[in-house]
Protein backbone atom coordinates (compact mmCIF):
# COMPACT_ATOMS: atom_id res chain seq x y z
CA UNK A 1 0.00 0.00 0.00
CA UNK A 2 1.49 3.32 -0.98
CA UNK A 3 1.94 5.94 2.24
CA UNK A 4 -0.24 8.50 2.40
CA UNK A 5 1.93 11.23 4.12
CA UNK A 6 0.38 14.89 4.98
CA UNK A 7 1.19 17.55 7.01
CA UNK A 8 -1.30 19.63 9.54
CA UNK A 9 -0.83 22.68 11.08
CA UNK A 10 -3.47 23.12 14.31
CA UNK A 11 -2.81 26.51 16.81
CA UNK A 12 0.62 26.78 15.86
CA UNK A 13 1.32 23.32 16.68
CA UNK A 14 2.43 21.09 13.43
CA UNK A 15 1.66 17.10 12.64
CA UNK A 16 3.31 15.03 10.15
CA UNK A 17 0.53 12.54 9.87
CA UNK A 18 1.85 9.31 7.74
CA UNK A 19 0.16 6.08 7.03
CA UNK A 20 -3.26 5.06 7.20
CA UNK A 21 -4.34 6.59 10.75
CA UNK A 22 -2.78 8.56 12.43
CA UNK A 23 -4.45 10.69 16.16
CA UNK A 24 -3.87 14.01 17.05
CA UNK A 25 -5.48 16.32 19.45
CA UNK A 26 -6.66 19.82 18.90
CA UNK A 27 -5.64 21.46 21.70
CA UNK A 28 -7.77 24.63 22.99
CA UNK A 29 -11.50 25.05 22.87
CA UNK A 30 -11.66 28.50 20.91
CA UNK A 31 -14.12 28.95 18.05
CA UNK A 32 -11.21 28.08 15.55
CA UNK A 33 -8.27 29.30 13.00
CA UNK A 34 -9.95 31.94 10.86
CA UNK A 35 -7.49 31.06 8.50
CA UNK A 36 -6.99 27.05 9.54
CA UNK A 37 -3.42 28.10 9.96
CA UNK A 38 -3.81 28.49 13.82
CA UNK A 39 -3.23 32.48 13.67
CA UNK A 40 -5.71 32.52 16.63
CA UNK A 41 -8.87 34.62 14.43
CA UNK A 42 -12.34 33.51 15.99
CA UNK A 43 -14.15 31.15 13.28
CA UNK A 44 -16.97 33.12 12.44
CA UNK A 45 -20.51 31.61 11.78
CA UNK A 46 -20.94 27.74 11.59
CA UNK A 47 -24.10 26.19 9.79
CA UNK A 48 -25.51 22.90 10.44
CA UNK A 49 -28.24 21.71 7.53
CA UNK A 50 -30.50 19.81 8.92
CA UNK A 51 -31.36 19.27 12.77
CA UNK A 52 -32.33 15.70 12.90
CA UNK A 53 -31.19 13.77 15.41
CA UNK A 54 -27.40 14.31 14.31
CA UNK A 55 -27.94 17.61 13.29
CA UNK A 56 -29.76 19.03 16.54
CA UNK A 57 -26.67 17.39 19.05
CA UNK A 58 -23.90 18.66 16.39
CA UNK A 59 -25.19 22.11 16.61
CA UNK A 60 -25.82 22.71 20.30
CA UNK A 61 -22.44 21.24 20.88
CA UNK A 62 -20.83 24.16 19.03
CA UNK A 63 -22.74 26.22 22.31
CA UNK A 64 -19.59 28.13 23.97
CA UNK A 65 -17.36 27.58 21.10
CA UNK A 66 -18.29 29.56 18.39
CA UNK A 67 -20.57 32.63 18.31
CA UNK A 68 -23.23 31.84 16.45
CA UNK A 69 -24.27 28.91 14.92
CA UNK A 70 -27.06 28.72 12.00
CA UNK A 71 -29.14 25.71 12.50
CA UNK A 72 -31.38 25.10 8.73
CA UNK A 73 -33.74 22.58 8.59
CA UNK A 74 -36.68 22.61 5.57
CA UNK A 75 -39.38 21.32 8.43
CA UNK A 76 -41.06 24.34 10.24
CA UNK A 77 -42.24 21.46 12.50
CA UNK A 78 -38.67 20.39 13.26
CA UNK A 79 -37.37 23.68 13.60
CA UNK A 80 -40.95 24.82 16.41
CA UNK A 81 -40.00 21.88 18.10
CA UNK A 82 -36.50 22.70 18.59
CA UNK A 83 -37.28 26.51 19.39
CA UNK A 84 -40.26 25.10 22.18
CA UNK A 85 -37.43 22.99 23.69
CA UNK A 86 -39.76 19.74 22.86
CA UNK A 87 -36.69 18.08 20.71
CA UNK A 88 -36.16 14.28 21.80
CA UNK A 89 -32.41 15.29 23.08
CA UNK A 90 -31.08 14.14 26.65
CA UNK A 91 -30.37 16.53 29.67
CA UNK A 92 -26.90 17.80 28.99
CA UNK A 93 -27.70 18.61 25.17
CA UNK A 94 -31.39 19.93 26.20
CA UNK A 95 -29.94 21.99 28.41
CA UNK A 96 -27.63 23.58 26.07
CA UNK A 97 -29.82 23.53 23.82
CA UNK A 98 -31.94 26.51 25.98
CA UNK A 99 -28.99 28.20 26.56
CA UNK A 100 -27.80 28.42 22.96
CA UNK A 101 -31.32 29.71 22.57
CA UNK A 102 -31.60 31.75 25.87
CA UNK A 103 -28.44 33.69 24.71
CA UNK A 104 -29.12 34.11 20.92
CA UNK A 105 -26.19 32.11 19.33
CA UNK A 106 -28.18 29.21 17.59
CA UNK A 107 -30.67 30.61 15.11
CA UNK A 108 -32.83 28.69 13.64
CA UNK A 109 -34.36 29.29 9.71
CA UNK A 110 -35.62 27.24 7.07
CA UNK A 111 -33.90 29.38 4.35
CA UNK A 112 -31.14 27.29 3.02
CA UNK A 113 -29.21 30.21 1.71
CA UNK A 114 -28.47 31.31 5.16
CA UNK A 115 -25.59 29.24 5.15
CA UNK A 116 -23.60 31.92 2.68
CA UNK A 117 -23.09 33.75 6.04
CA UNK A 118 -21.04 30.94 7.50
CA UNK A 119 -17.03 30.22 7.44
CA UNK A 120 -17.87 26.09 7.98
CA UNK A 121 -21.09 24.39 7.28
CA UNK A 122 -21.64 21.11 8.60
CA UNK A 123 -24.22 18.29 6.75
CA UNK A 124 -26.37 16.25 8.80
CA UNK A 125 -29.25 15.01 6.87
CA UNK A 126 -30.56 11.69 7.22
CA UNK A 127 -29.69 8.76 4.43
CA UNK A 128 -32.16 5.97 4.96
CA UNK A 129 -33.16 2.97 2.67
CA UNK A 130 -36.34 2.02 0.87
CA UNK A 131 -38.25 -0.60 1.54
CA UNK A 132 -35.79 -2.64 -0.66
CA UNK A 133 -32.94 -1.63 0.74
CA UNK A 134 -31.73 0.24 -1.75
CA UNK A 135 -30.31 4.29 -1.00
CA UNK A 136 -32.31 6.76 -0.71
CA UNK A 137 -30.54 9.64 -1.98
CA UNK A 138 -33.41 12.20 -2.01
CA UNK A 139 -32.70 14.42 1.13
CA UNK A 140 -28.88 14.01 0.77
CA UNK A 141 -28.63 14.99 -3.07
CA UNK A 142 -31.36 17.94 -2.21
CA UNK A 143 -29.32 19.32 0.93
CA UNK A 144 -25.56 18.92 -0.95
CA UNK A 145 -27.19 20.79 -3.83
CA UNK A 146 -28.38 23.65 -1.62
CA UNK A 147 -24.91 23.90 -0.19
CA UNK A 148 -23.11 23.86 -3.62
CA UNK A 149 -25.41 26.38 -4.96
CA UNK A 150 -24.83 28.85 -1.99
CA UNK A 151 -21.23 27.81 -1.08
CA UNK A 152 -18.83 30.90 -1.27
CA UNK A 153 -15.04 31.11 -1.72
CA UNK A 154 -13.36 30.59 1.90
CA UNK A 155 -15.82 28.08 3.34
CA UNK A 156 -15.49 24.76 4.63
CA UNK A 157 -17.82 22.01 3.77
CA UNK A 158 -18.27 19.52 5.72
CA UNK A 159 -20.58 16.02 5.01
CA UNK A 160 -21.56 13.96 7.84
CA UNK A 161 -24.02 11.87 6.77
CA UNK A 162 -23.27 7.73 6.40
CA UNK A 163 -23.00 7.33 2.87
CA UNK A 164 -21.78 5.40 0.35
CA UNK A 165 -17.55 5.61 -0.62
CA UNK A 166 -17.38 8.44 -3.17
CA UNK A 167 -20.71 10.80 -2.26
CA UNK A 168 -18.62 13.61 -1.47
CA UNK A 169 -16.49 14.31 -3.86
CA UNK A 170 -19.86 13.29 -6.42
CA UNK A 171 -22.09 15.49 -4.68
CA UNK A 172 -20.36 18.49 -3.52
CA UNK A 173 -16.44 18.65 -4.77
CA UNK A 174 -17.02 18.06 -8.72
CA UNK A 175 -20.10 20.43 -8.85
CA UNK A 176 -18.38 23.14 -7.16
CA UNK A 177 -15.33 22.52 -9.53
CA UNK A 178 -18.28 23.05 -12.22
CA UNK A 179 -18.99 26.21 -10.26
CA UNK A 180 -15.67 27.23 -11.00
CA UNK A 181 -14.45 27.06 -7.19
CA UNK A 182 -11.24 24.98 -7.24
CA UNK A 183 -11.07 22.61 -4.14
CA UNK A 184 -8.38 22.88 -1.54
CA UNK A 185 -7.73 26.67 -3.19
CA UNK A 186 -11.32 28.49 -2.78
CA UNK A 187 -13.22 25.95 -0.87
CA UNK A 188 -12.32 23.53 1.30
CA UNK A 189 -14.27 20.27 1.25
CA UNK A 190 -14.11 17.13 3.80
CA UNK A 191 -15.95 13.87 5.05
CA UNK A 192 -16.39 13.24 8.65
CA UNK A 193 -18.76 10.50 9.87
CA UNK A 194 -21.18 11.24 12.63
CA UNK A 195 -20.47 9.31 16.07
CA UNK A 196 -23.24 10.19 18.50
CA UNK A 197 -24.90 7.54 20.53
CA UNK A 198 -28.41 9.14 21.35
CA UNK A 199 -29.23 8.74 25.15
CA UNK A 200 -26.21 7.38 25.91
CA UNK A 201 -24.19 9.59 28.45
CA UNK A 202 -21.03 7.32 28.78
CA UNK A 203 -20.72 8.62 25.19
CA UNK A 204 -20.06 11.84 24.97
CA UNK A 205 -19.23 14.04 21.28
CA UNK A 206 -16.23 15.61 23.12
CA UNK A 207 -14.76 12.63 24.26
CA UNK A 208 -15.62 10.72 21.05
CA UNK A 209 -12.82 10.86 18.50
CA UNK A 210 -13.95 12.11 15.13
CA UNK A 211 -12.48 10.57 11.53
CA UNK A 212 -11.69 12.56 8.71
CA UNK A 213 -10.63 12.79 5.35
CA UNK A 214 -10.47 15.94 3.02
CA UNK A 215 -10.34 15.67 -0.68
CA UNK A 216 -6.76 17.59 -0.43
CA UNK A 217 -4.01 17.93 2.61
CA UNK A 218 -5.50 21.82 2.70
CA UNK A 219 -9.53 20.37 3.03
CA UNK A 220 -8.06 18.17 5.99
CA UNK A 221 -6.48 20.62 7.78
CA UNK A 222 -9.51 23.35 8.06
CA UNK A 223 -12.16 20.49 8.82
CA UNK A 224 -9.76 19.23 11.25
CA UNK A 225 -10.01 22.58 13.02
CA UNK A 226 -14.16 22.67 12.60
CA UNK A 227 -14.76 19.16 13.77
CA UNK A 228 -12.10 20.25 16.80
CA UNK A 229 -14.37 22.15 18.16
CA UNK A 230 -16.77 19.35 18.83
CA UNK A 231 -14.00 16.25 20.01
CA UNK A 232 -10.34 16.73 21.63
CA UNK A 233 -9.17 14.17 19.25
CA UNK A 234 -9.37 13.49 14.84
CA UNK A 235 -8.46 11.05 12.82
CA UNK A 236 -7.17 11.81 9.73
CA UNK A 237 -7.61 9.59 6.59
CA UNK A 238 -5.98 10.11 3.26
CA UNK A 239 -9.71 11.16 1.90
CA UNK A 240 -13.15 11.48 1.88
CA UNK A 241 -13.54 7.84 0.70
CA UNK A 242 -11.36 6.37 2.98
CA UNK A 243 -13.64 8.02 6.27
CA UNK A 244 -16.46 7.08 4.58
CA UNK A 245 -15.93 3.29 4.46
CA UNK A 246 -14.48 3.84 8.07
CA UNK A 247 -18.30 4.88 9.06
CA UNK A 248 -19.70 1.48 7.09
CA UNK A 249 -17.55 -0.40 8.50
CA UNK A 250 -17.96 0.53 12.18
CA UNK A 251 -21.63 -0.22 11.42
CA UNK A 252 -21.43 -3.21 9.59
CA UNK A 253 -18.88 -4.75 12.41
CA UNK A 254 -21.83 -4.27 14.77
CA UNK A 255 -24.40 -5.29 12.68
CA UNK A 256 -22.33 -8.31 12.20
CA UNK A 257 -22.08 -8.65 15.90
CA UNK A 258 -25.19 -8.57 16.96
CA UNK A 259 -26.80 -11.10 14.45
CA UNK A 260 -24.03 -13.23 15.73
CA UNK A 261 -25.04 -12.35 19.36
CA UNK A 262 -28.75 -13.38 18.44
CA UNK A 263 -28.08 -16.41 17.05
CA UNK A 264 -25.79 -17.56 19.65
CA UNK A 265 -28.70 -16.50 22.12
CA UNK A 266 -30.90 -18.98 20.18
CA UNK A 267 -28.05 -21.84 20.75
CA UNK A 268 -28.23 -21.00 24.33
CA UNK A 269 -31.76 -21.65 24.60
CA UNK A 270 -31.55 -25.10 23.20
CA UNK A 271 -28.76 -25.88 25.69
CA UNK A 272 -30.97 -24.61 28.26
CA UNK A 273 -28.15 -21.59 29.26
CA UNK A 274 -28.19 -17.95 29.91
CA UNK A 275 -27.06 -16.05 26.87
CA UNK A 276 -26.07 -13.10 29.13
CA UNK A 277 -24.36 -14.97 31.63
CA UNK A 278 -22.12 -16.82 28.79
CA UNK A 279 -21.47 -13.69 26.97
CA UNK A 280 -20.29 -11.74 30.32
CA UNK A 281 -18.23 -14.35 31.18
CA UNK A 282 -16.46 -14.31 27.64
CA UNK A 283 -16.28 -10.87 27.70
CA UNK A 284 -13.59 -11.31 30.47
CA UNK A 285 -10.64 -12.41 28.24
CA UNK A 286 -8.63 -9.24 27.49
CA UNK A 287 -8.12 -9.66 23.80
CA UNK A 288 -9.72 -10.58 20.76
CA UNK A 289 -13.31 -11.03 21.76
CA UNK A 290 -15.86 -7.78 21.90
CA UNK A 291 -19.17 -9.14 22.76
CA UNK A 292 -22.71 -7.91 22.08
CA UNK A 293 -26.16 -8.26 23.76
CA UNK A 294 -29.12 -10.24 21.87
CA UNK A 295 -32.41 -8.73 21.53
CA UNK A 296 -35.47 -7.86 19.78
CA UNK A 297 -34.43 -7.12 16.72
CA UNK A 298 -31.45 -4.09 15.58
CA UNK A 299 -33.42 -0.26 15.59
CA UNK A 300 -32.22 3.04 14.86
CA UNK A 301 -30.80 4.44 11.56
CA UNK A 302 -27.14 3.06 11.64
CA UNK A 303 -27.24 -0.76 12.25
CA UNK A 304 -30.39 -1.27 9.59
CA UNK A 305 -29.69 1.07 7.07
CA UNK A 306 -26.14 1.64 6.67
CA UNK A 307 -24.81 -1.46 5.97
CA UNK A 308 -27.07 -1.38 2.65
CA UNK A 309 -25.17 1.10 1.07
CA UNK A 310 -21.84 -0.87 0.70
CA UNK A 311 -23.75 -3.91 -0.47
CA UNK A 312 -25.81 -1.53 -2.72
CA UNK A 313 -22.74 -0.19 -4.37
CA UNK A 314 -20.49 -3.24 -4.24
CA UNK A 315 -24.16 -4.74 -6.32
CA UNK A 316 -23.94 -2.10 -8.55
CA UNK A 317 -20.41 -3.11 -9.73
CA UNK A 318 -21.65 -7.01 -9.72
CA UNK A 319 -19.76 -7.79 -6.30
CA UNK A 320 -21.79 -9.24 -3.72
CA UNK A 321 -20.65 -9.81 0.53
CA UNK A 322 -22.27 -13.22 1.99
CA UNK A 323 -21.61 -12.45 5.09
CA UNK A 324 -22.87 -8.98 5.17
CA UNK A 325 -25.85 -10.30 3.33
CA UNK A 326 -26.67 -12.87 5.57
CA UNK A 327 -26.15 -10.81 8.55
CA UNK A 328 -28.47 -7.92 7.13
CA UNK A 329 -31.00 -10.95 6.63
CA UNK A 330 -30.76 -12.37 10.24
CA UNK A 331 -31.05 -8.97 11.50
CA UNK A 332 -34.18 -7.94 9.06
CA UNK A 333 -35.60 -11.18 10.83
CA UNK A 334 -35.30 -11.37 14.29
CA UNK A 335 -38.69 -9.98 15.27
CA UNK A 336 -40.31 -13.23 13.17
CA UNK A 337 -38.56 -15.36 15.66
CA UNK A 338 -39.57 -13.27 18.79
CA UNK A 339 -43.31 -13.63 16.90
CA UNK A 340 -42.45 -17.88 16.98
CA UNK A 341 -41.63 -17.64 20.30
CA UNK A 342 -44.67 -15.96 21.62
CA UNK A 343 -46.63 -19.04 19.97
CA UNK A 344 -44.72 -21.27 21.83
CA UNK A 345 -45.02 -19.26 24.73
CA UNK A 346 -48.94 -19.21 24.42
CA UNK A 347 -49.00 -22.75 23.29
CA UNK A 348 -47.32 -23.75 25.96
CA UNK A 349 -50.27 -22.89 28.08
CA UNK A 350 -52.98 -24.26 25.93
CA UNK A 351 -53.42 -21.16 23.89
CA UNK A 352 -52.70 -19.62 20.46
CA UNK A 353 -51.76 -16.48 19.32
CA UNK A 354 -55.07 -16.38 17.21
CA UNK A 355 -57.04 -13.92 19.76
CA UNK A 356 -54.63 -14.07 22.74
CA UNK A 357 -54.04 -10.37 24.28
CA UNK A 358 -50.48 -9.66 23.69
CA UNK A 359 -48.98 -6.58 25.49
CA UNK A 360 -45.46 -5.15 23.89
CA UNK A 361 -43.21 -3.36 26.93
CA UNK A 362 -41.58 -0.63 25.02
CA UNK A 363 -41.75 0.81 21.56
CA UNK A 364 -38.76 2.56 20.77
CA UNK A 365 -35.56 1.22 19.51
CA UNK A 366 -33.39 1.85 22.68
CA UNK A 367 -33.72 2.53 25.80
CA UNK A 368 -33.88 6.47 27.33
CA UNK A 369 -34.93 7.65 23.69
CA UNK A 370 -37.87 8.96 22.00
CA UNK A 371 -37.16 7.20 18.67
CA UNK A 372 -38.94 5.34 16.19
CA UNK A 373 -36.69 4.50 13.25
CA UNK A 374 -36.44 0.65 12.43
CA UNK A 375 -37.96 -0.07 15.85
CA UNK A 376 -38.37 -3.87 15.97
CA UNK A 377 -41.26 -3.02 17.84
CA UNK A 378 -43.02 -1.83 14.86
CA UNK A 379 -42.55 -5.48 12.41
CA UNK A 380 -43.17 -7.54 15.62
CA UNK A 381 -46.53 -5.88 16.91
CA UNK A 382 -47.77 -5.84 12.36
CA UNK A 383 -46.95 -9.52 12.45
CA UNK A 384 -48.89 -9.97 16.26
CA UNK A 385 -51.91 -8.48 14.39
CA UNK A 386 -51.52 -10.44 11.34
CA UNK A 387 -51.11 -13.31 13.42
CA UNK A 388 -54.66 -12.99 14.91
CA UNK A 389 -53.87 -11.12 17.83
CA UNK A 390 -54.85 -8.34 20.01
CA UNK A 391 -52.07 -6.13 20.37
CA UNK A 392 -51.14 -3.01 22.68
CA UNK A 393 -48.05 -1.29 23.55
CA UNK A 394 -46.94 0.56 26.77
CA UNK A 395 -43.82 3.73 26.36
CA UNK A 396 -43.89 6.56 28.60
CA UNK A 397 -42.08 8.48 25.71
CA UNK A 398 -44.02 6.88 22.55
CA UNK A 399 -47.44 7.71 22.83
CA UNK A 400 -48.69 6.62 19.28
CA UNK A 401 -47.06 4.55 17.01
CA UNK A 402 -48.09 3.58 13.13
CA UNK A 403 -47.66 -0.09 12.00
CA UNK A 404 -47.24 -0.51 8.38
CA UNK A 405 -50.73 -0.17 6.25
CA UNK A 406 -51.65 2.78 8.62
CA UNK A 407 -52.84 0.96 11.62
CA UNK A 408 -52.85 2.91 14.46
CA UNK A 409 -52.42 2.09 18.08
CA UNK A 410 -51.97 4.56 21.65
CA UNK A 411 -49.72 3.65 24.82
CA UNK A 412 -51.38 2.01 26.97
CA UNK A 413 -51.22 4.29 30.19
CA UNK A 414 -51.70 2.29 33.43
CA UNK A 415 -51.76 -1.36 32.26
CA UNK A 416 -52.84 -3.94 34.80
CA UNK A 417 -50.50 -7.42 33.82
CA UNK A 418 -53.46 -10.09 34.54
CA UNK A 419 -55.49 -7.93 31.48
CA UNK A 420 -53.36 -9.66 29.44
CA UNK A 421 -52.26 -13.35 28.50
CA UNK A 422 -48.64 -12.37 27.18
CA UNK A 423 -46.01 -9.66 27.80
CA UNK A 424 -43.11 -9.52 25.36
CA UNK A 425 -40.37 -7.09 27.11
CA UNK A 426 -39.31 -5.52 24.01
CA UNK A 427 -37.49 -1.94 25.73
CA UNK A 428 -36.98 -1.12 29.40
CA UNK A 429 -36.61 2.55 29.92
CA UNK A 430 -34.47 3.67 33.40
CA UNK A 431 -36.63 5.14 35.75
CA UNK A 432 -39.90 3.26 34.91
CA UNK A 433 -41.81 0.77 36.79
CA UNK A 434 -42.58 -2.17 35.84
CA UNK A 435 -43.71 -4.08 38.59
CA UNK A 436 -47.47 -4.37 36.87
CA UNK A 437 -45.56 -7.19 34.37
CA UNK A 438 -45.33 -9.44 36.84
CA UNK A 439 -49.32 -9.78 37.03
CA UNK A 440 -48.90 -11.04 33.84
CA UNK A 441 -49.35 -15.27 33.51
CA UNK A 442 -46.33 -15.21 30.64
CA UNK A 443 -44.03 -12.80 29.80
CA UNK A 444 -41.30 -12.96 27.13
CA UNK A 445 -38.35 -11.26 27.57
CA UNK A 446 -36.74 -10.15 24.11
CA UNK A 447 -34.08 -8.33 26.30
CA UNK A 448 -33.09 -11.28 28.04
CA UNK A 449 -32.06 -8.76 30.82
CA UNK A 450 -35.37 -7.94 32.50
CA UNK A 451 -35.71 -9.34 36.02
CA UNK A 452 -39.07 -8.00 36.96
CA UNK A 453 -40.87 -11.19 36.60
CA UNK A 454 -39.37 -14.69 38.04
CA UNK A 455 -41.90 -16.75 35.62
CA UNK A 456 -40.24 -15.02 32.69
CA UNK A 457 -39.18 -17.04 29.08
CA UNK A 458 -36.47 -16.11 26.96
CA UNK A 459 -36.45 -15.80 23.04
Amino acid sequence: MAEHRLSLAVNGREYQLHGKLVPFEVPGAECGDGDGNGHGAKMSPVAVVGLGYVGLPTAVALHGRCPRIIGIDISAKRLSEIAALNADLGEPDRLRLEAALGDGSLELTADAGAAAAADAVIICVPTPVDDDHVPDLAALRAACASVVEHTRPGQVIILTSTTYAGTTRELIAEPLSKRGLAVGTDVFVAFSPERIDPGNPDHLQRETPRVVGGITPACATRAAGVIGRLTDVVYLVSSPEAAEATKLYENIFRAVSLALANEFADACGTLGLDPIEVTLAASTKPYGFLGAFPGPGVGGHCIPCDPHYLLWQLGEQGRHSPLIEQAMRSITHRPDRVIERAGQVLGAGGRTLAGARVMVVGASYKAGVRDLRESPALPLMSGLISAGAVVSYSDPLIPMVELPGGHLLSSAGSPRGEEWDLAIIHTLHPGTDYSWVRGCPRVLDATYQFDGAPHRALV
